[in-house]
């Protein structure tokens, strides 16, 4: 069967407003300061790199406090190889040596002895393979975890610093590591990636590929190659992934996917399978949330690692909640009540936030809030816990937009707009949360990578305050929490021979050490059970135990926002149809229809095979 031109693929979505980009903005300032303090403060890794310079130093002090003393070459060593992973640069033989302070002669058996025992890697620098870089093995890594963990509770026990009354204690000297189930960090490569001029990577613009383009220095370190990342706003990152499709050669390794596109992507010849390209049992499947990998796939195939899993959530203050004496809204007609109590526009509070800016982001919140009243934007069959996608491809579908459930969703929005605040029809993405972190809003929609805004920021008025709940059900409904986010693929188009180096970036880039990575520098999102389940993790942010919960639950879906090569366009159709009711112009009736007859001319027939 032949592949639709991918240049008739829609383009039409909304441009970033200068709001939005301030707003954006705002939230990639708030996260770029967090990192800093991550970076000055002693967590995680700061932990255990003080425990090496207080080790260091101690050391230095036995070492000179008698003349009969000798530096422990296997204990030097060990520190300068640890210092070096965790700070990302490159240890060789020659320093290793040389952080010994034995004689060469000594300190290169002892580093032969280390080899042998399975405590350092070696990695070929070139391709003659006789210059290495030295890295500490699995084993090394979990053996210096537990070192520090005894140091830190002997330092306590001896000095009196374990009758603290907070609860911080278990994250120095690396302690936190100790807990059970918890994601050791990155592991080097074995052999370093092969790929003429590094890895060229196509990301969207937002908080959690913001961490990764910051932590680039550390995974160079452990692909062993360059990275050179590009980050687009999610419509130029259509239209450049569209773009690429059309030249003979890719120009990156590997490119971000929102999950409403891989319909389209998959059948405009974007994206190669991966299972063509790699075992894709590597990837442990079963570790990532259901719904994020299931909607990966077209036609049965996988076309996408899930790199952040982000549903979408309603964002409440529990403490506002707890003064009004209201229960956090499971329905929607609680959620109006909730909004109602909540909304005091004379003292500058509102009730609630959401997607209402015409277009993309208004389209996006008409799907949602139809799933939360039972009803998709397709026909799609229903199964235990939710509605059956698992045969899109065959394209036997029809759009679901002009029906009873859809006008009660309509009629919900307009009830919506009674309790927001007066620019409500202009805001969208970061502009929703922003104002909910500045205290100015109640409640408000939105999706957990945009935690951060109030999660990081302790002068927010939401800091620490904020509950996490899927979207309140309609009558009749269930609970659903509208899965969002991005996958990372390859495009159909890359040279062979770049092929393996992206497989192996690509497992790494998403693997639970990476992503536990990314939680730790401020992202709020995580594609993996593991990571959310992580006793490290946990400590962060509650988004993730109430995520996984929402998983096991079967109420993290993606079915509200099915990823068929039609979807872009239903979005805007909906986005504009619907902008029309909210400002006035038509009722919910005539705007469900209209949008119905917009969405049924799209229609086509089921290709012939």
């Amino acid at each position: 069967m032949a592949n639709p031109d991918p240049s008739n693929l829609n383009k039409s979505a909304a441009r970033t407003s200068p709001k939005e980009k301030k707003a954006r903005n705002q939230l990639m300032n708030v996260m770029a300061a967090h990192m800093d303090r991550q970076t000055a403060s002693p967590l995680e890794k700061g932990e255990i790199l003080q425990i090496i310079s207080f080790l260091d130093d101690f050391s230095d002090e036995i070492d000179d406090s008698l003349d009969l003393f000798a530096p422990n070459p296997v204990f030097r060593m060990a520190m300068h190889l640890i210092r070096g992973h965790f700070e990302a640069k490159i240890v060789t033989p020659t320093s290793l040596i040389g952080a010994s302070r034995v004689p060469y002669a000594t300190a290169n058996r002892r580093l032969k002895e280390m080899i042998e025992a399975g405590l350092v890697d070696q990695r070929p620098r070139t391709k003659t393979g006789k210059s290495f870089s030295m890295h500490p093995s699995e084993k090394l890594l979990e053996d210096w975890i537990r070192l520090s963990g005894r140091v830190r509770r002997l330092a306590e026990s001896r000095f009196g610093a374990a009758d603290r009354a907070d609860d911080t204690r278990d994250y120095y000297f690396g302690g936190s590591y100790m807990a059970a189930q918890s994601i050791p960090p990155v592991q080097v490569l074995a052999e370093p990636l092969k790929v003429a001029g590094g890895l060229r990577v196509l990301v969207h613009g937002d908080p959690t590929f913001m961490v990764m383009e910051n932590l680039k220095r550390q995974f160079e370190q452990v692909v062993g190659t360059q990275i050179h990342q590009r980050a687009f706003s999610i419509d130029r990152l259509r239209e450049e992934a569209i773009r690429n499709c059309e030249r003979e050669n890719s120009r990156y390794d590997i490119i971000a996917i929102d999950l409403p596109w891989i319909g389209g992507f998959a059948e405009s010849g974007i994206l190669m399978p991966l299972d063509e390209a790699m075992d894709i049992a590597r990837l442990d499947p079963a570790d990532f949330h259901t719904a994020g990998w299931k909607g990966a796939h077209w036609g049965g195939r996988p076309y996408g690692v899930p790199a952040q899993t982000t549903p979408e959530l309603l964002f409440y203050r529990r403490d506002l909640l707890s003064e009004a004496g209201l229960e956090p809204p499971a329905t929607t007609d609680a959620l109006l009540d909730a909004a109602k109590a909540l909304h005091d526009p004379q003292h500058g509070r509102y009730g609630i936030a959401w997607n209402a800016a015409r277009g993309t982001a208004l389209g996006h919140t008409v799907l949602m809030t139809m799933a939360d009243f039972g009803q998709p934007i397709l026909d799609l069959p229903e199964i235990a816990g939710g509605f059956g996608t698992d045969h899109l491809a065959e394209r036997n579908y029809r759009f679901t937009i002009d029906t009873d459930a859809g006008l009660r969703a309509a009629e919900f929005m307009m009830e919506l707009l009674r309790y927001s605040p007066p620019e409500i029809l202009s805001m969208s993405w970061y502009e929703r949360v922003r104002p909910y972190a500045a205290g100015k809003i109640a409640m408000a929609y939105g999706y957990t990578l945009l935690a951060p805004y109030f999660e990081l920021d302790e002068t927010s008025p939401a800091h620490g305050q904020t509950g996490y709940l899927p979207h309140p059900a309609g009558p009749g409904a269930s609970p659903v929490a509208p899965v969002g986010g991005y996958v990372m693929g390859i495009p159909a188009n890359l040279p062979r021979e770049r092929l393996q180096a992206a497989v192996e970036a690509l497992i790494v880039f998403t693997s639970p050490q990476a992503q536990k990575m990314y939680v730790q520098n401020g992202s709020r999102t995580s594609p993996r059970y593991s990571v959310g389940a992580d006793p490290e993790v946990r400590r962060i942010s509650p988004i993730f135990e109430a995520v996984d919960g929402m998983s096991w639950r079967d109420e993290l879906q993606f079915w509200p926002r099915p990823p068929v090569p039609e979807i872009c366009d239903i979005i805007q159709i909906c986005g504009e149809e619907f902008h029309d009711m909210l400002r006035g112009i038509v009722s919910p009736r005539e705007a469900l229809r209209r949008a119905q007859d917009r969405a049924d001319a799209l229609s086509r027939p089921k290709r012939q095979m």
